[in-house]
């Protein structure tokens, strides 16, 4: 079988490529940048024309954290709907019945009742700091979703929570806010800092997934699609941590003793949004990696590939 993962080395494509690899497959079909803009309609039907592949994992977009959605606006909504219409109504075309799609809990309502399901999509307002990246992969989502209703295909899009794990952005501006605040705890360790800021007030409730468990769901889920009728799928650990708590666990990880101060005039996002993961573990999934062990294995690709 022929698997084409778009965003391949990213921290969502990059994951699946590993776990694609470890579960025995080989014809894995990975375009660069270079080869392929999936901006442009034409190129991408070109390139699926010469390729063919059976399956597609569609992991690719621009993504960042609070700043980069409050800040880029109009590249996250124009970019990530390009893409995902791009790729989704091309496949379509060429005749593929199935296909994984990547969205984001963040496109859930501001306000919704907890753990938040996949019914409660688009049942609210969306929260104002991500809202262009929101609407964009929910266009995607509901693509897949009109596909399924209009051709009998198996188009599905798994929502995960906050991700993070090796090959992560740490751009302290448009980064997330895990790999962010290692990246803080990085630089003072360096340089002997005695100064972490967060940004915001540090209340705010955020649910980790390492991004290995997100792989290992979407092949499960890969394997499964057949007798799989939901078109969308929450992937949580079930787990919340405050800010505050993980700025302080990634402290006693690295190693470093500071002062914490707090950014009060930055945003905190959504005070709670864990999601949840119930019919994912019906299938029998479950994550293996804590947040102690993910922040380790994570804290190691920081300190290893950082500026390389």
């Amino acid at each position: 079988m022929k698997i084409l993962v778009t965003g391949s080395t990213g921290l969502v494509g990059s994951a699946l490529v590993r776990c694609l690899q470890r579960n025995n497959f080989k014809n894995i079909i990975l375009p660069n940048r270079n080869e392929l803009n999936l901006e442009s309609k034409q190129e991408v039907e070109k390139f699926f024309e010469k390729y063919k592949p059976d399956f597609i994992f569609n992991a690719a977009g621009l993504v960042g954290g609070v700043s980069a959605n409050n800040t880029n606006r109009t590249d996250f909504i124009y970019k990530n709907t390009m893409i995902q219409f791009n790729v989704i109504y091309t496949a379509h075309k060429l005749g593929l019945n199935s296909l994984i799609n990547f969205g984001s809990s963040c496109i859930y309502p501001k306000n919704t009742k907890l753990p938040i399901k996949e019914e409660s999509l688009m049942s609210g307002k969306l929260e104002d700091t991500n809202e262009p990246y929101a609407i964009a992969k929910i266009a995607g989502l509901k693509l897949c979703e009109s596909i399924n209703r209009d051709f009998n295909k198996n188009y599905i899009t798994l929502m995960p929570t906050n991700l993070y794990g090796p090959n992560d952005n740490y751009d302290p501006e448009n980064s997330h806010v895990l790999p962010a605040l290692l990246l803080k705890a990085y630089n003072c360790k360096l340089k002997n800092g005695n100064y972490f800021n967060i940004w915001g007030d540090g209340k705010s409730l955020r649910e980790f997934l390492y991004v290995e468990d997100l792989a290992e769901a979407a092949i499960l889920i890969m394997h499964n699609y057949k007798k799989i009728k939901k078109t969308v799928i929450n992937i949580g650990s079930g787990n919340e941590i405050s800010i505050d708590d993980l700025a302080k666990k990634i402290i006693n990880i690295v190693g470093i003793k500071v002062k914490l101060s707090y950014d009060k005039t930055r945003p905190n996002g959504i005070r709670s949004k864990i999601i949840d993961s119930s019919f994912v573990k019906s299938l029998g999934w479950q994550p293996k990696v804590n947040l102690d062990e993910g922040i380790q294995l994570t804290y190691k690709d920081l300190s290893t590939n950082f500026n390389k």
